[in-house]
Protein backbone atom coordinates (compact mmCIF):
# COMPACT_ATOMS: atom_id res chain seq x y z
CA UNK A 1 0.00 0.00 0.00
CA UNK A 2 1.31 3.26 -0.77
CA UNK A 3 0.56 6.65 0.80
CA UNK A 4 -2.92 7.19 2.84
CA UNK A 5 -4.01 4.88 5.55
CA UNK A 6 -7.37 6.86 5.46
CA UNK A 7 -7.71 9.41 8.17
CA UNK A 8 -8.06 7.34 10.93
CA UNK A 9 -7.10 3.70 11.59
CA UNK A 10 -6.15 1.21 14.24
CA UNK A 11 -3.41 -1.14 15.05
CA UNK A 12 -2.02 -3.33 17.37
CA UNK A 13 1.81 -2.52 16.26
CA UNK A 14 2.97 0.80 14.41
CA UNK A 15 6.42 -0.55 12.81
CA UNK A 16 8.89 3.01 11.84
CA UNK A 17 10.82 1.68 8.55
CA UNK A 18 9.96 -1.06 6.46
CA UNK A 19 14.34 -2.12 6.09
CA UNK A 20 15.21 -5.73 7.15
CA UNK A 21 14.80 -5.40 10.65
CA UNK A 22 10.91 -3.28 10.28
CA UNK A 23 9.63 -6.29 8.02
CA UNK A 24 11.21 -9.34 10.11
CA UNK A 25 9.69 -7.14 13.35
CA UNK A 26 6.75 -7.34 11.02
CA UNK A 27 6.42 -10.89 10.41
CA UNK A 28 7.11 -12.02 13.75
CA UNK A 29 4.47 -9.83 15.27
CA UNK A 30 1.99 -11.11 12.95
CA UNK A 31 2.51 -14.41 13.15
CA UNK A 32 1.59 -13.89 16.91
CA UNK A 33 -1.57 -12.49 15.42
CA UNK A 34 -0.99 -8.88 15.93
CA UNK A 35 -2.45 -6.21 13.67
CA UNK A 36 0.76 -4.62 12.33
CA UNK A 37 1.15 -1.03 10.30
CA UNK A 38 5.17 -0.73 8.55
CA UNK A 39 5.35 3.06 7.88
CA UNK A 40 8.19 3.81 5.32
CA UNK A 41 8.89 6.92 3.56
CA UNK A 42 10.51 5.54 0.52
CA UNK A 43 8.11 3.69 -2.14
CA UNK A 44 9.14 -0.20 -1.29
CA UNK A 45 10.90 -2.33 1.72
CA UNK A 46 14.50 -2.37 1.41
CA UNK A 47 15.39 0.28 -0.55
CA UNK A 48 17.53 2.59 2.35
CA UNK A 49 20.31 1.16 4.56
CA UNK A 50 19.24 -2.46 3.71
CA UNK A 51 19.97 -2.23 0.25
CA UNK A 52 23.44 -0.69 0.57
CA UNK A 53 24.08 -3.86 3.16
CA UNK A 54 27.10 -6.14 1.67
CA UNK A 55 25.12 -8.60 3.32
CA UNK A 56 27.53 -10.41 4.77
CA UNK A 57 26.77 -13.54 6.73
CA UNK A 58 29.28 -14.45 9.56
CA UNK A 59 29.49 -16.06 13.17
CA UNK A 60 32.43 -13.96 14.26
CA UNK A 61 31.71 -10.86 16.69
CA UNK A 62 34.01 -9.23 19.64
CA UNK A 63 31.00 -10.39 22.06
CA UNK A 64 29.39 -14.13 22.84
CA UNK A 65 25.98 -12.92 22.47
CA UNK A 66 26.65 -11.12 18.68
CA UNK A 67 27.95 -14.77 17.76
CA UNK A 68 25.29 -16.55 19.26
CA UNK A 69 22.46 -14.59 17.69
CA UNK A 70 24.53 -14.74 14.43
CA UNK A 71 24.96 -18.26 14.70
CA UNK A 72 21.93 -18.95 15.48
CA UNK A 73 20.13 -16.87 12.02
CA UNK A 74 22.47 -18.34 9.85
CA UNK A 75 20.27 -21.29 9.81
CA UNK A 76 17.45 -19.87 9.15
CA UNK A 77 19.40 -17.98 5.84
CA UNK A 78 19.71 -21.29 5.44
CA UNK A 79 16.18 -22.42 4.90
CA UNK A 80 15.40 -18.89 3.89
CA UNK A 81 11.89 -19.86 1.59
CA UNK A 82 10.84 -21.96 4.38
CA UNK A 83 11.62 -18.58 6.66
CA UNK A 84 9.36 -16.45 4.80
CA UNK A 85 7.04 -18.99 3.79
CA UNK A 86 7.40 -18.44 -0.12
CA UNK A 87 6.19 -21.43 -2.37
CA UNK A 88 8.31 -22.75 -4.82
CA UNK A 89 7.22 -20.23 -7.32
CA UNK A 90 8.52 -16.96 -5.84
CA UNK A 91 11.91 -15.58 -6.27
CA UNK A 92 13.43 -15.37 -2.62
CA UNK A 93 16.71 -14.09 -1.97
CA UNK A 94 19.85 -16.56 -1.91
CA UNK A 95 22.21 -17.52 0.92
CA UNK A 96 25.55 -17.85 -1.25
CA UNK A 97 27.24 -19.97 1.57
CA UNK A 98 31.07 -19.14 0.31
CA UNK A 99 32.97 -19.48 3.72
CA UNK A 100 35.00 -16.85 5.56
CA UNK A 101 38.22 -16.25 6.52
CA UNK A 102 39.52 -14.20 9.38
CA UNK A 103 43.18 -13.28 8.52
CA UNK A 104 45.28 -13.08 11.39
CA UNK A 105 48.38 -12.03 12.62
CA UNK A 106 50.66 -12.02 15.67
CA UNK A 107 48.68 -9.37 18.05
CA UNK A 108 45.24 -10.24 17.09
CA UNK A 109 43.15 -10.50 19.73
CA UNK A 110 40.11 -9.85 18.32
CA UNK A 111 39.65 -13.97 16.21
CA UNK A 112 41.08 -15.69 19.88
CA UNK A 113 38.49 -14.04 22.12
CA UNK A 114 35.89 -14.29 18.59
CA UNK A 115 37.01 -17.86 18.47
CA UNK A 116 36.61 -19.02 21.61
CA UNK A 117 32.94 -17.85 21.76
CA UNK A 118 32.41 -19.82 18.63
CA UNK A 119 33.53 -22.86 19.88
CA UNK A 120 31.68 -22.14 23.01
CA UNK A 121 28.34 -22.28 20.22
CA UNK A 122 29.71 -25.01 18.51
CA UNK A 123 30.26 -23.38 15.52
CA UNK A 124 33.01 -25.10 12.97
CA UNK A 125 36.13 -23.40 13.07
CA UNK A 126 39.50 -24.23 11.59
CA UNK A 127 42.92 -22.59 12.14
CA UNK A 128 44.86 -22.71 9.04
CA UNK A 129 48.41 -21.75 9.07
CA UNK A 130 50.06 -19.44 6.12
CA UNK A 131 50.96 -22.71 3.41
CA UNK A 132 47.42 -23.41 3.56
CA UNK A 133 46.23 -19.48 3.10
CA UNK A 134 48.71 -19.49 -0.04
CA UNK A 135 47.35 -22.92 -1.65
CA UNK A 136 43.59 -21.55 -0.74
CA UNK A 137 44.29 -18.23 -2.41
CA UNK A 138 46.86 -18.22 -5.03
CA UNK A 139 48.36 -14.51 -4.80
CA UNK A 140 47.73 -13.66 -1.55
CA UNK A 141 50.19 -11.90 0.17
CA UNK A 142 50.59 -13.12 3.37
CA UNK A 143 52.95 -10.32 4.44
CA UNK A 144 51.75 -7.89 7.73
CA UNK A 145 50.98 -4.50 7.23
CA UNK A 146 50.48 -3.11 10.38
CA UNK A 147 49.92 -0.65 11.49
CA UNK A 148 46.98 0.13 8.64
CA UNK A 149 48.37 3.29 7.22
CA UNK A 150 46.11 5.44 4.37
CA UNK A 151 48.35 6.21 1.17
CA UNK A 152 49.41 9.39 1.90
CA UNK A 153 51.58 7.80 4.93
CA UNK A 154 54.82 7.72 2.85
CA UNK A 155 55.11 4.58 5.00
CA UNK A 156 52.33 3.03 3.15
CA UNK A 157 52.92 -0.52 2.65
CA UNK A 158 55.49 -1.22 4.37
CA UNK A 159 55.43 -4.62 5.92
CA UNK A 160 56.49 -5.99 9.43
CA UNK A 161 58.85 -7.66 10.43
CA UNK A 162 56.37 -10.36 11.50
CA UNK A 163 54.25 -11.96 8.65
CA UNK A 164 50.81 -12.99 8.94
CA UNK A 165 50.00 -16.18 11.28
CA UNK A 166 47.34 -17.73 9.60
CA UNK A 167 43.65 -17.68 9.84
CA UNK A 168 40.44 -18.22 10.84
CA UNK A 169 38.18 -20.42 8.35
CA UNK A 170 34.59 -20.58 9.37
CA UNK A 171 31.14 -20.74 7.46
CA UNK A 172 29.16 -18.12 5.89
CA UNK A 173 28.75 -15.95 3.06
CA UNK A 174 26.65 -13.51 1.56
CA UNK A 175 22.51 -12.81 0.58
CA UNK A 176 22.80 -12.14 -2.94
CA UNK A 177 20.11 -9.23 -2.44
CA UNK A 178 19.14 -8.42 0.60
CA UNK A 179 16.62 -5.54 -0.53
CA UNK A 180 14.80 -9.02 -2.06
CA UNK A 181 15.22 -10.28 1.63
CA UNK A 182 13.20 -7.60 3.00
CA UNK A 183 10.69 -7.77 0.35
CA UNK A 184 10.32 -11.90 1.16
CA UNK A 185 9.55 -10.77 4.59
CA UNK A 186 7.04 -8.04 3.68
CA UNK A 187 5.33 -10.47 1.84
CA UNK A 188 5.55 -13.27 4.64
CA UNK A 189 4.03 -10.62 6.98
CA UNK A 190 1.25 -9.26 4.84
CA UNK A 191 0.18 -13.05 4.19
CA UNK A 192 -0.36 -12.23 8.46
CA UNK A 193 -2.34 -9.49 8.26
CA UNK A 194 0.54 -6.66 8.31
CA UNK A 195 -0.33 -3.32 6.53
CA UNK A 196 2.48 -1.27 4.49
CA UNK A 197 2.22 2.49 3.88
CA UNK A 198 5.09 3.59 0.93
CA UNK A 199 5.87 7.25 0.42
CA UNK A 200 4.59 8.04 4.17
CA UNK A 201 6.52 9.75 6.77
CA UNK A 202 5.21 10.40 10.37
CA UNK A 203 5.29 13.71 11.76
CA UNK A 204 4.34 12.83 15.47
CA UNK A 205 4.28 9.79 17.49
CA UNK A 206 1.21 11.15 19.85
CA UNK A 207 1.07 10.10 23.65
CA UNK A 208 -1.91 9.83 25.86
CA UNK A 209 -1.30 10.58 29.22
CA UNK A 210 2.34 8.92 30.13
CA UNK A 211 2.30 6.02 27.00
CA UNK A 212 2.08 5.91 23.71
CA UNK A 213 -0.95 6.72 21.64
CA UNK A 214 0.00 6.39 18.12
CA UNK A 215 1.11 8.03 15.02
CA UNK A 216 0.31 11.25 13.05
CA UNK A 217 1.43 11.10 9.18
CA UNK A 218 2.76 14.47 7.36
CA UNK A 219 -0.65 13.90 5.19
CA UNK A 220 -2.60 14.17 8.84
CA UNK A 221 -3.45 10.61 8.81
CA UNK A 222 -3.84 9.01 12.09
CA UNK A 223 -3.26 5.51 13.24
CA UNK A 224 -3.76 4.42 16.71
CA UNK A 225 -1.99 1.91 18.42
CA UNK A 226 -0.59 1.12 21.52
CA UNK A 227 3.06 0.00 20.71
CA UNK A 228 5.20 2.21 18.64
CA UNK A 229 8.49 0.50 17.10
CA UNK A 230 11.52 2.42 15.89
CA UNK A 231 13.44 0.63 13.23
CA UNK A 232 14.33 4.08 11.28
CA UNK A 233 18.09 3.04 10.18
CA UNK A 234 19.84 5.57 9.67
CA UNK A 235 16.69 7.79 10.99
CA UNK A 236 16.39 5.99 14.10
CA UNK A 237 17.49 9.63 16.40
CA UNK A 238 15.26 11.53 14.55
CA UNK A 239 12.43 9.25 14.69
CA UNK A 240 13.45 9.02 18.65
CA UNK A 241 13.24 12.67 18.77
CA UNK A 242 9.66 12.27 17.77
CA UNK A 243 8.76 10.35 20.59
CA UNK A 244 10.00 13.22 23.05
CA UNK A 245 13.34 14.56 24.36
CA UNK A 246 12.59 12.32 27.78
CA UNK A 247 13.15 9.19 25.13
CA UNK A 248 16.75 10.81 24.37
CA UNK A 249 17.48 11.72 27.77
CA UNK A 250 16.91 7.73 29.44
CA UNK A 251 19.35 6.04 26.60
CA UNK A 252 23.05 5.68 27.81
CA UNK A 253 23.85 4.72 24.36
CA UNK A 254 23.69 7.28 21.28
CA UNK A 255 22.82 6.73 17.50
CA UNK A 256 24.78 7.98 14.78
CA UNK A 257 24.78 8.05 10.90
CA UNK A 258 27.59 6.83 9.30
CA UNK A 259 28.83 7.76 5.75
CA UNK A 260 30.73 5.00 4.14
CA UNK A 261 32.06 3.33 0.54
CA UNK A 262 32.31 0.54 -1.28
CA UNK A 263 34.04 -0.69 -3.65
CA UNK A 264 32.69 -3.29 -6.40
CA UNK A 265 35.79 -4.25 -8.61
CA UNK A 266 37.03 -7.09 -11.02
CA UNK A 267 37.80 -10.11 -8.19
CA UNK A 268 41.67 -10.87 -8.57
CA UNK A 269 42.35 -14.67 -9.37
CA UNK A 270 42.90 -15.70 -5.46
CA UNK A 271 39.41 -14.47 -4.88
CA UNK A 272 37.45 -15.78 -7.60
CA UNK A 273 35.85 -18.56 -9.06
CA UNK A 274 36.59 -21.51 -6.34
CA UNK A 275 38.32 -19.40 -4.83
CA UNK A 276 35.96 -16.73 -3.97
CA UNK A 277 35.31 -16.39 0.08
CA UNK A 278 34.55 -13.58 2.20
CA UNK A 279 37.94 -12.26 3.90
CA UNK A 280 37.86 -10.22 6.59
CA UNK A 281 41.75 -8.35 6.96
CA UNK A 282 41.95 -6.65 10.00
CA UNK A 283 45.28 -6.27 9.26
CA UNK A 284 45.12 -4.34 5.97
CA UNK A 285 41.76 -2.43 7.61
CA UNK A 286 39.17 -4.18 4.86
CA UNK A 287 36.96 -7.00 4.32
CA UNK A 288 36.14 -8.53 0.95
CA UNK A 289 33.84 -10.69 -0.53
CA UNK A 290 32.39 -12.09 -3.79
CA UNK A 291 30.05 -11.04 -5.97
CA UNK A 292 28.27 -12.54 -9.21
CA UNK A 293 30.16 -12.94 -12.48
CA UNK A 294 34.09 -12.97 -10.64
CA UNK A 295 33.72 -8.93 -9.42
CA UNK A 296 34.23 -8.09 -5.47
CA UNK A 297 33.24 -5.88 -3.05
CA UNK A 298 35.60 -4.41 -0.62
CA UNK A 299 34.52 -2.66 2.33
CA UNK A 300 36.24 -0.91 5.34
CA UNK A 301 36.84 -2.30 8.71
CA UNK A 302 37.25 1.24 10.39
CA UNK A 303 41.21 1.41 11.09
CA UNK A 304 41.92 3.97 13.78
CA UNK A 305 44.08 6.11 10.68
CA UNK A 306 40.91 6.86 9.13
CA UNK A 307 38.42 9.48 10.46
CA UNK A 308 34.87 8.23 10.71
CA UNK A 309 32.20 10.70 8.52
CA UNK A 310 29.28 11.11 10.74
CA UNK A 311 26.38 12.74 8.43
CA UNK A 312 22.74 13.95 8.46
CA UNK A 313 21.74 11.09 6.63
CA UNK A 314 18.94 13.46 5.47
CA UNK A 315 21.73 15.11 3.74
CA UNK A 316 23.77 12.43 1.75
CA UNK A 317 26.91 12.70 -0.44
CA UNK A 318 26.85 10.38 -2.75
CA UNK A 319 30.67 11.01 -4.80
CA UNK A 320 33.51 8.96 -3.98
CA UNK A 321 36.32 10.06 -2.40
CA UNK A 322 39.91 8.89 -1.00
CA UNK A 323 38.51 6.86 1.33
CA UNK A 324 37.25 4.53 -1.88
CA UNK A 325 41.06 4.87 -3.34
CA UNK A 326 42.56 3.71 0.38
CA UNK A 327 40.42 0.89 0.82
CA UNK A 328 40.81 -0.25 -3.06
CA UNK A 329 44.91 -0.18 -2.17
CA UNK A 330 44.78 -1.72 0.77
CA UNK A 331 43.06 -4.55 -0.47
CA UNK A 332 45.57 -4.55 -3.61
CA UNK A 333 48.33 -5.03 -1.04
CA UNK A 334 47.06 -8.35 0.29
CA UNK A 335 46.52 -9.18 -3.80
CA UNK A 336 48.94 -7.69 -6.08
CA UNK A 337 47.36 -8.69 -8.78
CA UNK A 338 44.22 -6.63 -8.05
CA UNK A 339 43.05 -4.49 -11.16
CA UNK A 340 42.79 -0.71 -9.48
CA UNK A 341 40.50 0.77 -12.00
CA UNK A 342 40.74 4.66 -12.91
CA UNK A 343 37.17 5.49 -12.13
CA UNK A 344 35.50 4.49 -8.76
CA UNK A 345 32.12 1.97 -9.02
CA UNK A 346 30.46 1.29 -5.49
CA UNK A 347 28.32 2.30 -3.39
CA UNK A 348 27.71 5.33 -0.91
CA UNK A 349 26.36 4.20 2.25
CA UNK A 350 24.58 5.02 5.33
CA UNK A 351 24.95 2.77 8.54
CA UNK A 352 23.01 3.45 11.52
CA UNK A 353 25.76 2.91 14.47
CA UNK A 354 25.56 3.31 18.02
CA UNK A 355 28.29 4.34 20.35
CA UNK A 356 29.83 0.60 20.60
CA UNK A 357 28.65 -1.02 17.34
CA UNK A 358 25.84 -3.01 19.09
CA UNK A 359 22.56 -2.55 18.52
CA UNK A 360 19.65 -1.06 20.57
CA UNK A 361 17.05 -3.98 21.19
CA UNK A 362 14.89 -2.72 24.03
CA UNK A 363 12.25 -0.65 25.21
CA UNK A 364 12.33 3.32 26.29
CA UNK A 365 11.39 5.24 28.95
CA UNK A 366 8.29 6.06 27.19
CA UNK A 367 5.49 3.22 27.42
CA UNK A 368 4.90 1.24 24.50
CA UNK A 369 7.89 2.93 22.73
CA UNK A 370 10.42 0.09 21.64
CA UNK A 371 13.95 0.53 19.88
CA UNK A 372 15.55 -1.90 17.29
CA UNK A 373 18.26 0.70 16.28
CA UNK A 374 22.08 0.95 15.42
CA UNK A 375 21.93 -1.95 13.31
CA UNK A 376 23.18 -1.12 10.34
CA UNK A 377 26.81 -2.44 8.68
CA UNK A 378 26.81 -5.36 10.87
CA UNK A 379 22.73 -6.66 11.90
CA UNK A 380 21.36 -7.72 8.70
CA UNK A 381 22.49 -10.89 9.33
CA UNK A 382 20.92 -11.08 12.38
CA UNK A 383 17.55 -10.00 10.88
CA UNK A 384 15.69 -13.26 10.73
CA UNK A 385 16.03 -13.60 15.09
CA UNK A 386 15.68 -9.75 15.70
CA UNK A 387 12.24 -9.83 14.56
CA UNK A 388 11.47 -12.74 16.91
CA UNK A 389 12.98 -11.20 19.31
CA UNK A 390 11.52 -8.01 19.53
CA UNK A 391 8.26 -9.64 19.19
CA UNK A 392 8.94 -11.22 22.60
CA UNK A 393 10.37 -8.60 24.25
CA UNK A 394 6.93 -6.22 22.87
CA UNK A 395 4.95 -9.35 24.73
CA UNK A 396 6.84 -9.88 27.77
CA UNK A 397 6.89 -5.72 28.45
CA UNK A 398 3.89 -4.95 27.34
CA UNK A 399 2.11 -7.73 29.59
CA UNK A 400 3.68 -5.88 32.64
CA UNK A 401 7.04 -7.24 32.38
CA UNK A 402 9.96 -4.86 34.09
CA UNK A 403 12.53 -5.76 31.31
CA UNK A 404 14.82 -2.83 32.98
CA UNK A 405 14.65 -4.88 36.36
CA UNK A 406 14.58 -8.32 35.07
CA UNK A 407 15.80 -8.38 31.11
CA UNK A 408 14.30 -10.89 29.24
CA UNK A 409 16.06 -14.22 28.70
CA UNK A 410 15.04 -15.37 25.20
CA UNK A 411 15.23 -18.61 24.08
CA UNK A 412 17.69 -19.17 20.63
CA UNK A 413 15.50 -21.98 19.19
CA UNK A 414 18.10 -23.73 17.45
CA UNK A 415 20.93 -23.26 19.67
CA UNK A 416 18.37 -24.18 22.72
CA UNK A 417 20.45 -21.25 24.53
CA UNK A 418 19.33 -18.29 26.66
CA UNK A 419 20.36 -15.15 25.22
CA UNK A 420 19.90 -12.15 27.92
CA UNK A 421 18.27 -9.25 26.06
CA UNK A 422 19.81 -6.64 28.49
CA UNK A 423 22.86 -7.31 26.86
CA UNK A 424 20.84 -4.52 24.10
CA UNK A 425 19.88 -2.22 26.59
CA UNK A 426 19.24 1.33 25.94
CA UNK A 427 20.95 2.17 29.05
CA UNK A 428 23.94 -0.18 29.18
CA UNK A 429 27.42 1.08 29.27
CA UNK A 430 29.05 1.06 26.03
CA UNK A 431 30.29 -2.84 26.28
CA UNK A 432 34.49 -2.45 26.82
CA UNK A 433 34.53 -6.10 24.65
CA UNK A 434 33.79 -4.25 21.64
CA UNK A 435 36.21 -3.86 18.75
CA UNK A 436 34.27 -0.58 17.98
CA UNK A 437 34.16 -1.48 14.22
CA UNK A 438 31.72 -3.63 11.81
CA UNK A 439 32.58 -6.99 13.94
CA UNK A 440 30.60 -5.43 17.13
Amino acid sequence: MAGNMGQNAAADAVIIGAGIMGCSIALALGRRGRRVVVIDRLPAAGYGSTSFSSAIIRPYYSTWEGCALAWESHFHWQNWRAFVEADETTEVARYIECGCLVLRNSADHFSARSLDHMQQLGVPCDLIDTDALQAEHPGIDIASFQPVRRIEDPLFGNQAETPLIGALKVPGGYINDPQLAARNLQAAAEAHGAQFCFRAEVAAIRRSGEAVEGVTLADGSRIDSPVVINAGGPFSTAVNRLAGEDVLAGMQVAMRALRNEVAYLEAPRGLSGGHACVISDGDGGVYMRPETSDRLVVGSLEPRCDALEWVDPAALDENFTDQWTNQVWRAALRFPDLRVPNTASGIVALYDVSSDWIPVYDRSDLPGYFMAVGTSGNQLKNAPMVGELMASLVEYVMAGGDHDAQPLQFTLPRLDLPLNLGFFSRRRVPSAESSNTVFG
